[in-house]
């Protein structure tokens, strides 16, 4: 397993490379409306990599169509890229994603997906940059 090289900036150098949408996402753990993001019905060739410092998270090769408005892949590039934590806000009781390297929120993961791993991992289009693969 390779360690993760961890970035830390403070609250203003985060404010100055992101969008406030991405700001608002990555950093105050936000998420975006529903069926908006520019992801949501990309069917494009690539990898997805974390929008605020570049980790790769997922691949095309594992996102499908969930009907929830948000990305949806089964699993990660590499579990060691993202962490998993609970997360109780808004009275609920869900597991949170994010990013390994730099703590930024991407999104949920919920235990109602396709595939060997029964997981679905909904994330949000501000917290990704994709990244085509030549030819598509």
């Amino acid at each position: 397993m390779t360690e993760t090289r961890q970035v830390t900036k403070t609250d203003e150098e985060w404010r100055a490379e992101l969008t406030p949408e991405q700001y608002e996402i990555l950093r105050r753990h936000g998420t975006e409306r529903a069926w908006t993001g520019r992801y949501v019905d990309s069917k494009a060739d690539g990898t997805y990599a974390c929008a605020a410092c570049g980790n790769e998270l997922f691949s095309s090769e594992t996102k499908f169509e969930s009907g929830t408005g948000w990305p949806s892949f089964t699993e990660p590039a590499d579990r060691a890229n993202v962490e998993l934590k609970e997360d109780r806000s808004y009275g609920m009781r869900r597991t949170e994603v994010l990013c390994a390297r730099c703590g930024g929120h991407l999104g949920h993961v919920f235990p109602d997906g396709p595939g060997e791993t029964g997981e679905r991992f909904c994330i949000n289009s501000a917290a990704l940059q994709l990244h085509e693969r030549s030819g598509s």
